[in-house]
C-alpha cells in the first residue's frame, strides 16, 4: 500500500506493521484475565478485539502497547519481540475511551505534545501538526481548546495527536462508546477512511458487534480471557466455533438433535456437522440457525400454526404448532425470525422454512 503522509512525514523502509501475540497470560492477584491469547494482524490491517465488558479486551491492549507487563507469553511488533521495552519506545499508541486531552492546551499544542518530547524542530513540527489538521478537517480550530470542540471534534484531535507520531501500530480503546448514534456512524467511516488512507496497522477495541464487523477485515472474538474465534465478520456470524461465541453475536435459534453418519437430521432437514471440531459419527449436536436465516410465509416451507407472538423490533419470536409432525420430530418450537416477515397473529396459519445455504452445527 502506498503510504499517503507527505515527505516531511518519515516514510519507514517497511511503514506498514505487523503484530504477533504469543501465548498472552496476565493476572491481577487470583483474577486470570488472559488466558493464553494468540493471534497475528498482517501489515495495515484493521482488526477488532471484540468481546463483553471485563472478559479482558482492554488488558490486552495494555500489554500490546507495554503500559502493562503480561506474566507469560510474548509481543512482536514488525518482527521484533517487545517484551522488556517501554511503552515510550515500542511505537504502538492508545486512543483511550476518554480520549485524555489536556484542557488547558489549545488543539495544536495537544497535537504537538508527543512531538515536542521527540525532540523534533518546530518548524519540522508545525508542518506536521497543520498536516494532521487538514487530514483531520479541524484545520479551523487549531487554536481552540478542548472545552470548546464537539465531541466528534474531540476525537478527531485525539486520533490526531496518535497519528502524527508515526505509529508501527494504532491501538482504539472503545474510541465510540461516549457518542450519539449518528456521530457514532460518522466516526466510525471518517476513521475507516483515514486507516485505509494512511495505512496504519490498527486494533479496535469493541463491546459492539455491528462496529466490530462493519470496521475489521478480521474480528478476535474474547470471552472470559479466551480467545475463542478469530477470522472474517461473515465466518464468525455464520460458522461460530462455540456456542458461547454464537450466544453473544447474536440471535439465533437451536435444534438439538442426534448426528448419524457426520450429519444432523431435524425438521428442517439434514445437515453436515461440519462445525464440530472432527468427525462426528453419533451423540447430539445443535443446528444454528441465525434469525434472518429462517424465513416465515404463507405459501413454502413446513406448514405450522401460530400459537403466540412476541415482537422485539427487528426479531419477532413466534412459538408455532408443526401442522405435520414426523415421528420423533417436537410437535411446537419457539423461533426467532427476522420482523420484515410480518403480518402473523396468534392463532393464524404460516409455513416456515430455512434459507438456501443457511444452518451451522455447533
Amino acid at each position: 500500500m502506498l503510504c499517503l503522509y507527505p515527505h516531511y512525514l518519515t516514510v519507514r523502509s517497511k511503514i506498514l506493521a505487523g503484530m504477533r501475540l504469543e501465548n498472552i497470560n496476565k493476572s491481577f492477584d487470583k483474577n486470570h484475565v488472559l488466558k493464553g491469547v494468540s493471534l497475528e494482524v498482517g501489515s495495515g490491517e484493521f482488526i477488532s478485539i471484540l468481546g463483553p465488558s471485563g472478559c479482558g479486551k482492554t488488558t490486552l491492549l495494555r500489554v500490546i502497547a507495554g503500559l502493562e507487563q503480561q506474566d507469560s507469553g510474548s509481543v512482536f511488533l514488525e518482527g521484533e519481540c517487545c517484551d522488556g521495552i517501554p511503552a515510550r519506545k515500542r511505537g504502538a499508541v492508545i486512543v483511550f475511551q476518554d480520549l485524555g486531552l489536556f484542557p488547558h492546551m489549545t488543539v495544536r499544542q495537544n497535537i504537538d505534545f508527543g512531538l515536542a518530547a521527540k525532540k523534533i524542530s518546530k518548524a519540522e513540527r508545525n508542518k506536521k501538526i497543520s498536516y494532521m489538521l487538514d487530514v483531520m478537517q479541524i484545520s479551523d480550530k487549531g487554536e481552540a481548546y478542548p472545552v470548546e470542540l464537539s465531541g466528534g471534534q474531540k476525537q478527531r484531535v485525539a486520533l490526531a495527536r496518535a497519528c502524527v507520531l508515526e505509529p508501527r501500530l494504532l491501538l482504539l480503546d472503545e474510541p465510540f462508546s461516549a457518542l450519539d448514534q449518528a456521530l457514532k456512524d460518522d466516526m466510525r467511516e471518517f476513521v475507516s477512511k483515514l486507516q485505509k488512507n494512511l495505512g496504519i496497522t490498527t486494533v479496535l477495541v469493541t463491546h459492539d458487534k455491528e462496529e466490530a464487523f462493519m470496521l475489521s477485515r478480521r474480528v478476535a472474538v474474547i470471552i472470559d480471557g479466551n480467545l475463542l474465534q478469530y477470522g472474517s465478520p461473515e465466518s464468525i456470524y455464520a460458522k461460530p466455533k462455540t456456542m458461547e461465541v454464537s450466544d453473544f453475536i447474536g440471535e439465533a435459534n437451536y435444534i438439538e438433535e442426534e448426528i448419524s453418519d457426520g450429519r444432523l437430521n431435524c425438521l428442517f432437514g439434514a445437515f453436515d456437522a461440519l462445525g464440530l471440531a472432527g468427525p462426528s459419527f453419533g451423540g447430539r449436536a445443535r443446528l444454528m440457525l441465525r434469525y434472518d436465516q429462517l424465513i416465515l410465509s404463507r405459501t413454502k416451507g413446513i406448514p405450522c400454526t401460530i400459537l403466540e407472538k412476541k415482537y422485539k423490533g427487528s426479531v419477532t419470536t413466534y412459538t408455532v404448532k408443526v401442522s405435520e409432525q414426523t415421528d420423533g420430530l417436537v410437535p411446537s418450537l419457539t423461533l426467532k425470525v427476522n420482523s420484515a416477515y410480518g403480518g402473523f397473529e396468534s392463532g393464524g396459519q404460516a409455513f416456515v422454512r430455512v434459507a438456501d445455504g443457511a444452518g451451522w452445527v455447533l
